[in-house]
């Protein structure tokens, strides 16, 4: 295929991660599922989650690993297959949820980590002078994803009926079929490509280092940042996958399509700071992107803690905003370290070593799940979300930008 403007696989890339990035609307899927079974526990719902970003970062892993051996094109064909066996699987759950965990947790897990890794690393090929932004405009579309089809799941598939496993069905062959016609533009630059020339001329900054993964792992610096990145992820998993159930509680009254809208706007508002914070770490480096980060963080968890003990609807709407905000800062600055720490010639293999921080970060879903089932209030998972920020602070002053 012949080369194209640069711009014309991003937007490509960002097609294919709005439709993998459709994981991080559980909370709002959960409601539907939730009704049909009653007598399954939020602890029990929330293991789903749990196993989609466990298997979704495994999936990246295998991407990341098989990434100079396999064409990008291929890898996005198997996403594809993937999520439409996951999802008609998942739309044949039963009386356990077994088959909801099969299908939507590890198959299409796989398929979301497959499609993730492949097109960080094929696309931000594209752009070594814009690393930060264009991480934060690809994981832009990964974060959209949850508000996008979020909003079509609870409009087709309100909590009530068992709409949702057609649903499923639905989005499994639409998202394989885009999948396949998407793959034909997953190229890499050639060794001669060089960035347009800004109009105003700017130095690309180098990498610290150009290590492997072998060499990478051997860094104490890059195991302080993947506990940071543990610690972090955990906090916005616990609000991502907790949303709905937080924002229903406050509001017994508000009506299933305005609480997922509500939740809606955790998406938007972590595809626009996946943008800003990717931005920023370009201007002003790694410290005060992972600093402000944290903040928000903070300030995010204090609003919805005011709303809880006050059932003012308004600050849960004000949390989210600043909570999906704060979340947003978390996966480009994952990309953009890796790139400027470690450098661009492995970036698809150490990427996906640190995008397993998710696998462990996961189970904060569960856990928050469980603290929600003993204590009747979503109050002790705000509470989990800040303790981990405020971990994630102390761990940071460890990180130091390598030197060669």
């Amino acid at each position: 295929m012949k080369k194209l403007n640069r711009w014309v696989y991003a937007i490509i890339g960002v097609i294919v991660m709005l439709l993998a990035g459709l994981v991080y609307a559980w909370s709002v899927m959960a409601k539907s599922i939730g009704a049909t079974y009653p007598d399954w526990s939020q602890g029990q719902l929330s293991m789903t989650f749990t196993l989609v970003m466990a298997f979704f970062c495994i999936g990246a892993l295998i991407g990341g690993i098989m990434s100079k051996k396999i064409s990008p094109k291929i890898f996005i064909i198997c996403a594809g297959v993937l999520f439409l066996i996951g999802f008609l699987i998942a739309g044949a759950t039963g009386a356990t949820p077994v088959l909801l965990y099969l299908g939507f947790g590890v198959i299409a897990g796989l398929g979301a980590g497959f499609a993730y890794t492949t097109v960080m690393g094929t696309i931000s090929a594209w752009f070594p002078d814009k690393q930060g932004l264009i991480s934060g405009i690809l994981l832009m579309g990964f974060g959209l994803s949850a508000f996008i089809i979020g909003k079509v799941f609870a409009a087709v598939a309100p909590p009530g009926d068992d709409a949702w496993r057609g649903t499923f069905r639905i989005l499994g062959i639409v998202i394989c079929v885009v999948f396949i016609i998407c793959s034909f533009f997953f190229t890499k630059p050639g060794e001669d490509f060089t960035p347009p020339a800004p109009k105003k001329q700017k130095v690309v900054r180098e990498p610290a280092t150009e290590i492997n993964l072998g060499q990478m792992v051997r860094r104490p610096t890059f195991w302080m940042y993947y506990i940071w990145a543990i610690l972090v992820s955990a906090a916005g998993l616990v609000l991502v996958s907790q949303a709905s159930g937080i924002a229903t509680q406050v509001g017994t009254s508000i009506s299933p399509g305005t609480v997922a809208t509500v939740v809606g706007l955790i998406s938007i508002l972590n595809g626009v700071g996946r943008v800003i914070f990717g931005g920023l770490f370009d201007k002003a480096g790694f410290r005060l992107t992972i600093t402000l980060d944290m903040i928000v963080f903070v300030i995010a968890g204090a609003i919805l803690i005011m709303a809880l003990k006050s059932g003012a609807f308004p600050l849960i709407i004000l949390g989210f905003v600043v909570g999906g905000f704060a979340y947003g800062g978390v996966t480009p600055t994952n990309s953009a370290i890796i790139s400027d720490f470690f450098g661009r010639k492995n970036y698809a293999m150490n990427f996906s070593l640190i995008n397993t921080n998710l696998l462990i970060a996961s189970f904060a879903s569960t856990i928050a799940g469980k603290l929600y089932d003993n204590s009747g209030s979503y109050m002790s998972c705000i509470i989990m979300m800040i303790g981990a920020v405020i971990l994630g602070a102390i761990v940071s002053v460890a990180i130091r930008r390598p030197k060669a």
